[in-house]
């Protein structure tokens, strides 16, 4: 049932934003700011994922540490 709800989820969010996409190129001039906008939360998204995983110290914790 969990899995169904997330697959549903990411479903919606799928389509939503390829509706943001398509309205952004539709506002052509104006939606490039959107659209670079987008790119840059991204690339900083992207990162902080990275750091994320390649972070060794946050692993430890979350492993070792009683909560």
């Amino acid at each position: 049932m969990e899995n169904i709800g997330y697959v549903l989820l990411a479903i919606v969010a799928i389509v939503w934003i390829v509706a943001m996409f398509m309205g952004m190129i539709m506002a052509f001039p104006y939606g490039l700011i959107g659209l670079i906008g987008i790119a840059g939360l991204g690339f900083l998204f992207a990162k902080v994922v990275k750091d994320r995983l390649s972070n060794k110290e946050d692993d430890h914790y979350s492993k070792n540490v009683d909560k």
